[in-house]
């Protein structure tokens, strides 16, 4: 301990202020646990509010709606070309992240949770240092500590050359300016997101990925309408394709390929690198308590978010897959409950996940991949949104819902759909999961007309018909031996 450094005796401190972490602080104050709240960057709120969910669904609203002027074409409304000012876009999305990180603030004051903005480490399983920005440092005793310190993008060695020609998806959203040329390494959902956005500015895109499909995992049914959207608004998309050297040339950036039907060398303004992420879980003294990290880099915890050492929880991307803000809000949920002495457990059987191109793609529960891996006898049902009036009401006709069930007793087990709001409508399906629905249950509940809602009421009446009509025929052959 240096001399004069002050000291704090807390039940609760909460490391990184992201999604996860100001809502378990929240809910802690709720429960009566005095809670400091300790974040790195001067506005709370994390990477999914400044360098991730939120400003990217901006920048893809701009999107949407430059898209919809192209579109309204087919039904005899014409717009002139629109002509983009980027400081005013860039303000734009600044503005909101700002305004939404003021409400955090707000909220946390109103709640009583103490923020302190500098960069913590565990000193062991009872203290915590605070590198206070431009104060004294802070030494925090805690009873209990929630981890809560996100993840960043991935970065390989081969794209470090010192070009600011090539950028991660937090460069991506700076938006620095809109290149004539851009290329996407990695065809997984930000490297699509932020793509589908700079087309839609004016790049020209070029992705290139190195399995065999876009978006790698998710269901291929949900994925093929998107790729052949996406043919036709990319320059190109190189699959089986990987990136073996690049350089700045001074006039962009050349990235030689190896992969078949993709060009030697590739030229571009700029490069987004778009991978994938990694837990933050390096520099913060895990080795001096008794949390087990594992070789990913993810903090190993249990239903209940509690780590290895008894008094150290982990929530969010640094907890594991699925990174995702909502299951992280959901876990800081639990952890602040647990420790306030409550029954509370990550025990959700669907957590959706979207990928917000144009079309949409979302998803929740079980997938036929992960059913098979299982042994689980399924079936599926699927609805085509070309047979749906709201879809071409919309102009977008272009989708389908796609319901697995369970073969036997009819429970809905999974949900996918691919087209416009599809990451709108998932929340049903997510209901219908947790609450354990059968097919019928979703078949008969009265879905307003003519909404997009309807495919998946229309989903599970196609596949009750087909099994009315497999018990009729069995009643029949059974009556006639």
């Amino acid at each position: 301990m240096v001399m004069g450094e002050m000291t704090q005796d807390i039940e609760l401190v909460v490391i990184g202020a992201g999604p996860g972490g100001y809502t378990a602080a929240l809910r802690a104050c709720e429960l009566g646990i005095k809670t400091i709240l300790v974040d790195s960057n001067p506005k709370p709120g994390g990477v999914c509010l400044h360098a991730g969910c939120i400003p990217s669904k901006a920048l893809l609203h701009a999107a949407a709606v430059i898209a919809e002027t192209k579109l309204s074409s087919t039904f005899g409304v014409y717009f002139d070309k629109p002509k983009l000012n980027i400081d005013e876009l860039r303000a734009w999305k600044t503005g909101i992240t700002d305004k939404l990180s003021q409400g955090i603030l707000a909220k946390c004051k109103s709640a009583g949770v103490e923020i302190i903005h500098g960069r913590a480490a565990f000193e062991d399983s009872r203290y915590v240092r605070v590198e206070v920005f431009n104060s004294s440092p802070v030494r925090i005793k805690f009873k209990h500590a929630i981890l809560a310190t996100g993840s960043r993008p991935v970065t390989l060695k081969m794209f470090d050359i010192g070009s600011d020609l090539i950028m991660d998806s937090s460069g991506a959203l700076m938006l620095k300016d809109v290149p004539a040329r851009m290329t996407v390494v990695g065809g997984g959902y930000i490297g699509l997101e932020m793509g589908t956005v700079y087309a839609a500015l004016g790049a020209e895109v070029t992705v290139v990925e190195m399995t065999d499909g876009l978006l790698p995992g998710c269901d291929r049914d949900l994925v093929r309408p998107l790729a052949a959207h996406l043919q036709q608004v990319f320059k190109a998309i190189y699959l089986n394709c990987k990136v073996t050297k690049v350089e700045d040339t001074g006039k962009g950036i050349k990235a030689s390929l190896e992969g078949s039907g993709a060009p030697a060398t590739l030229d571009c303004d700029r490069m987004l690198v778009s991978v994938g992420r990694r837990p933050m879980s390096e520099d913060i003294g895990l080795e001096k308590t008794q949390v087990e990290v594992n070789a990913q880099g993810f903090v190993v915890i249990d239903e209940q978010c509690r780590t290895k050492d008894k008094r150290i929880f982990a929530i969010g991307d640094v907890s594991g897959q699925p990174q995702l803000a909502h299951r992280a809000m959901r876990q800081g949920m639990v952890a602040a409950e647990v420790i306030a002495g409550k029954k509370s457990a990550l025990d959700n059987r669907a957590i959706p996940a979207i990928v917000f191109t144009q079309p949409e793609i979302a998803w929740c529960g079980l997938t036929e991949t992960e059913a098979k891996a299982q042994g689980k006898e399924v079936a599926t049902t699927k609805f085509p949104w070309s047979a749906s009036g709201r879809a071409f009401t919309l102009g977008e006709p272009v989708g389908q819902t796609k319901i697995l069930f369970d073969a036997q007793t009819t429970q809905v087990l999974g949900v996918g759909m691919v087209g416009p709001r599809a990451g709108e409508l998932i929340a049903e399906a997510v209901l219908s999961i947790e609450m354990g629905a059968m097919l019928e249950d979703l078949a008969v509940a009265i879905h307003p007309h003519p909404t997009l809602s309807e495919t998946i009421m229309e989903a599970a009446q196609s596949a009750c018909g087909r099994i009315d009509r497999k018990a009729r025929e069995a009643a029949r052959q059974k009556a006639s031996v």
